[in-house]
């Protein structure tokens, strides 16, 4: 298989055919008497930049390609078979970093697009495996270099934000110079941590609103228990007998709208009247059932990133090969980028955080 389907693919033919100029090497897994060292079989560091840039620009990035689980499934696939000509080769250096930024940016982005889908489609534990495999990489990356790293504030930033109270993240932060910790970016995903450590879910959903869209992406598996706790604190502070809370402030807070944060309460057991308020009750609170919970239906702190967003191809001077373009992200989206809910058309999400810096 070079590639997922399209319209005009030649995969239902009996002799499917292949563009040798678009096949990709995909992974293959070490075997007794295998030689997966033979030079002929592995791709130099330059290659497998360029290798990466097709699976990101073309592949994963085009709205042509459907559906997005397969996509997934064949970038994925392709991208371990880069990481394993990597690691035979021992590549370190620029080539490795920059492979390994993209790579980290479409799985942090994997996890949050593919959210809810069926375990045959998208399992999120293998996804975490790697992306933590990677991450861990390009950080010892940044560590061991002498080379200047133009985005080590935003890696480092999606490291401690995917994983929000980990210790070990958060000591790794604390460890890097004066100069690095006190970046804007990483500033923000330090007091996003502390707001989790001391289990104050108002304070890390307003601050949450001043991530970008990638970063909300990285924060967006945490959001569940931090909901989770913030209706937990307010069924104790104002269980009462006569106390109501507004739904609409609830909703505020809880950073989704209305009906959701209805249903959101509903889940956990507390009581919505017909007035638009909540009765909150610390006998009431009830946990879920496990898969009653749907995290992907409360994605909107996520979504509402995607507003004022679209992109354009840029093509820099002198390059020639559409390996060597980046997407880039702008402002003032076309009327006809939205959809009739005024969100981001479907099609143009996996272009949307699959930034080549």
């Amino acid at each position: 298989m070079a590639r997922p389907r399209q319209s005009t693919g030649t995969e239902r033919d009996r002799r499917p055919r292949g563009d040798p100029l678009r096949s990709v090497k995909e992974y293959s897994r070490p075997a007794a008497g295998k030689d997966s060292t033979n030079p002929n079989d592995l791709r130099p560091p330059a290659v497998l930049l360029k290798t990466v840039h097709y699976l990101i620009d073309d592949i994963a990035a085009s709205p042509s390609l459907h559906p997005w689980t397969e996509v997934y499934s064949f970038v994925f696939d392709r991208l371990r078979g880069v990481k394993q000509d990597m690691i035979i080769q021992r590549v370190s250096g620029l080539d490795c970093v920059a492979i390994l930024e993209r790579t980290v940016r479409f799985l942090i982005y994997a996890s949050y697009r593919l959210c809810g889908e069926p375990l045959r489609l998208y399992d999120p534990r293998i996804n975490d495996t790697h992306l933590q495999e990677n991450l861990s990489w390009l950080l010892d990356c940044y560590a061991t270099g002498t080379e200047p790293h133009p985005n080590q504030e935003e890696f480092q930033a999606l490291g401690l934000l995917y994983n929000l109270g980990s210790a070990r993240a958060t000591q790794h932060i604390m460890e890097l110079p004066e100069r690095l910790r006190s970046t804007p970016a990483i500033r923000l995903s330090l007091s996003i941590n502390r707001a989790f450590l001391d289990r104050n879910p108002v304070r890390l959903l307003r601050l949450a609103q001043r991530l970008n869209f990638l970063q909300c992406c990285a924060l967006h598996r945490h959001l569940v228990t931090c909901r989770r706790d913030l209706l937990l604190i307010f069924s104790h502070g104002y269980s009462s007998r006569n106390c109501r809370f507004p739904l609409d402030r609830l909703a505020q807070l809880l950073s989704l709208d209305a009906s959701l944060t209805a249903q959101l309460c509903q889940a956990y057991g507390l009581e919505v009247n017909q007035g638009n308020q909540v009765v909150f009750s610390k006998a009431a609170f009830t946990e879920p059932e496990q898969g009653e919970l749907h995290c992907k239906l409360y994605h909107n702190i996520v979504d509402e990133k995607q507003r004022d967003l679209t992109v354009y191809f840029r093509k820099p001077a002198g390059k020639s090969t559409v390996h060597q373009c980046s997407f880039i992200l702008i402002n003032a989206v076309p009327q006809k980028s939205f959809n009739k809910f005024c969100y981001l058309k479907e099609t143009l999400w996996p272009v949307i955080s699959l930034i080549n810096f």
